[in-house]
Order: structure tokens, then C-alpha cells, then sequence
């Protein structure tokens, strides 16, 4: 499932909040999901997700589906979530792991992954 882009030491995500949120995205159709570990750098959080959606429809059902599936799997709701209003970028914070559900175009516009390609990142395909 997971393919190594840039650190073919990091397998996956060991913590149970980031495998579960994997998971629903794989579930409701992301795409181009990237699972980012930030330890060794000056980041905001410890890991980044970052997907992206065909439609803005499919951005906010991700968003939605994330969150009630934590909140319902593991009790945790997110610290924050923002740009639901528009959904060509939605962030969802857990304080340890960030969300970045993103329309294409406005990924490719924002280069995440570019930013922070210093990262030891995964990158996760459906089957």
C-alpha cells in the first residue's frame, strides 16, 4: 500500500490517529495522499497529511468523514479546522498530526509537498 518516496526507512505510520485517518481517506477516494514526518524539522506539527480531492464536494466529505471517524474510533475531536467555506483547502488540526485536504488545482498552487520536501515522506496509492 505504502510506496517510499524519500525515506524507505519510514514503513508507515505507527500511531493509531494517523493509520485511522489514512484509512478513511483511502475509504472516500483521496488521492495523492502523502504521510509527512516532521520530527527532525522545525515544523508546525509532528506530521503532515496531505490529500487532494477531485471536486470541492469530495474536499468537504472528506473533512466530515475524517472527523466523525476520530471522534467515533478513537474520541479525539480535531483543536481546529478551517476553510470549510470554500473547501479548496480544508486543515484540520490534531495538534500532533495536521490534515491538508486540498482541490487539485489548489495544490498544485501551494506546492505543500514542495515546501516541505525535506521531510521523510510517504506516499500512500489506492489499491
Amino acid at each position: 500500500m505504502a510506496k517510499g518516496k524519500k525515506a524507505p526507512a519510514l514503513k508507515a505510520p505507527k500511531d493509531p490517529l494517523n493509520e485511522l485517518i489514512i484509512e478513511t481517506i483511502l475509504d472516500k477516494k483521496g488521492h495523492h495522499i502523502n504521510f509527512m514526518d516532521l520530527r527532525d524539522l522545525d515544523g508546525p506539527a509532528d506530521y503532515f497529511i496531505v490529500c487532494e480531492a477531485d471536486n470541492i464536494t469530495l474536499t468537504k466529505a472528506l473533512a466530515d468523514h475524517i472527523s466523525r471517524t476520530v471522534k467515533s474510533k478513537l474520541g479525539r475531536s480535531p483543536n481546529h479546522t478551517e476553510g470549510e467555506s470554500q473547501a479548496k483547502w480544508i486543515l484540520i488540526d490534531y495538534f500532533t498530526t495536521m490534515v491538508h485536504i486540498f482541490y487539485r488545482d489548489t495544490r498544485k498552487y501551494y506546492e505543500i509537498d514542495q515546501l516541505w520536501s525535506d521531510a521523510k515522506t510517504v506516499e500512500f496509492h489506492q489499491v
